[in-house]
């Protein structure tokens, strides 16, 4: 006797609670040096623009003779490009 598509439907319902099993399972609760991890790595994403507009901004700076405009200008501009990509990452991992 052929089957029918209505028969598929506790298929259906249970590959999608297994599904559902799996994301959980996933998405728990991480372990503490997880957490470490995680915030350690948002640190270094904010850390390292910070530090490449402050160098770049030293090097501009020590080549125009512009006293530390350029220093501060890019220090702000990569703490903030730090801060988008560290917001980016939280909330689109």
């Amino acid at each position: 006797m052929p089957e029918s598509s209505n028969d598929h439907g506790p298929l259906r319902h249970g590959v999608a609670a297994r599904r559902r099993q799996r994301r959980e399972a996933v998405e728990g609760e991480r372990s503490f040096f997880r957490s470490l991890g995680v915030i350690g790595g948002l640190g270094w994403m904010i850390v390292l623009p910070t530090l490449g507009g402050l160098a770049l901004g030293r090097w501009l700076d020590g080549r125009f003779g512009s006293g530390i405009m350029w220093t501060g200008a890019l220090l702000v501009v990569g703490v903030g490009f730090g801060c988008r990509l560290a917001w980016r990452r939280i909330h689109h991992p």
